[in-house]
């Protein structure tokens, strides 16, 4: 009798022990029932499957079976793991996504960077050019006061040289010396621009025998000029003055008389313009512009 008594007391508290854990159980579920859900709404935020929902009490033992098979604990991690699965696609999306626009972003950058360092460059040529403009415009004015100022003068001649030939009474030929004379003013004029040669004839005597005999001095003089040095006969002016009187060489002395010539001479003057000047400049502009 008092071992069945004993028996009966093993079994109930061995029936009792399950109960009263699966009760305590309880209120630990519908505490965590409230973030399960929280969670399953953020998550259900980020994918389009069904919030997982907690499995249903089997048999008796409900969670504590402590006789769970291998597939039983497969069919209850499943969802899980499916929704881990998703959660990592989501993630290699979402980095990709971040990659693919960060990448996007830096190139924007640079497209721009380099945009910008383009217009730099195009406003730096600009600027140089407006400058090398302004250079030339500056040197083109210049140069045209300048050519205004010598056509304005291109009709004003000035002397330069001076050469006398003496020639002896009754002679119209030209010495060794006067030939020597008129190689040393003439040589140097087959290079230059802007001169014209005055010949004036005088001889002694009266009439027209004396105007005669200075137009023959003062010819051989052109004659020499244009056969042996080539100077253009429309460059030199002659006159044949005969025995007319000649002024003073000194311009301050205004009551000097006139003076008449004792013999035949022939007065070779050199004048110029500014015409060779004017062809200097314009050969040095040419020059100047292919070096800007």
């Amino acid at each position: 009798m008092k071992k069945s008594t004993i028996l009966a007391s093993l079994l109930a508290g061995a029936l009792w022990l399950p109960a009263m854990a699966q009760q305590s159980g309880s209120p630990n579920q519908a505490t965590s029932s409230p973030a399960q859900t929280s969670q399953a709404t953020s998550s259900d935020q980020a994918t389009t499957l069904q919030p997982l929902q907690p499995p249903a009490r089997e048999g008796f033992w409900g969670r504590m079976n402590p006789f769970a098979r291998k597939k039983y604990v497969q069919r209850q991690a499943r969802p899980i793991r499916d929704r881990l699965n998703e959660l990592d696609e989501l993630t290699s999306a979402n980095s990709k996504m971040i990659k693919d626009v960060d990448s996007r972003a830096q190139e924007g950058i640079r497209l721009a960077s380099a945009k910008a360092s383009e217009a730099d460059q195009h406003a730096v040529d600009a600027g140089n050019k407006a400058q090398m403009a302004q250079q030339t415009a500056t040197d083109a004015n210049t140069r045209l006061n300048g050519v205004e100022q010598v056509v304005g003068n291109i009709d004003q001649y000035k002397t330069t040289n001076q050469t006398e030939i003496r020639f002896r009474p009754g002679q119209t030929a030209l010495s060794a010396n006067a030939k020597s004379a008129l190689d040393d003013m003439a040589t140097p004029l087959k290079s230059q621009r802007g001169y014209i040669v005055e010949v004036q004839g005088f001889s002694s005597g009266r009439g027209q025998a004396a105007i005669a005999t200075s137009q023959k001095m003062a010819e051989s003089v052109v004659r020499y000029l244009v056969l042996n040095h080539d100077i253009p006969v429309y460059r030199i002016y002659v006159v044949g003055m005969g025995n007319a009187p000649v002024q003073s060489a000194n311009a301050d002395d205004q009551g000097a008389k006139a003076k008449r010539s004792s013999g035949g001479r022939v007065e070779i003057s050199l004048l110029k313009n500014d015409l060779e000047q004017l062809a200097s400049t314009s050969n040095a502009a040419p020059a100047q512009a292919p070096q800007q």
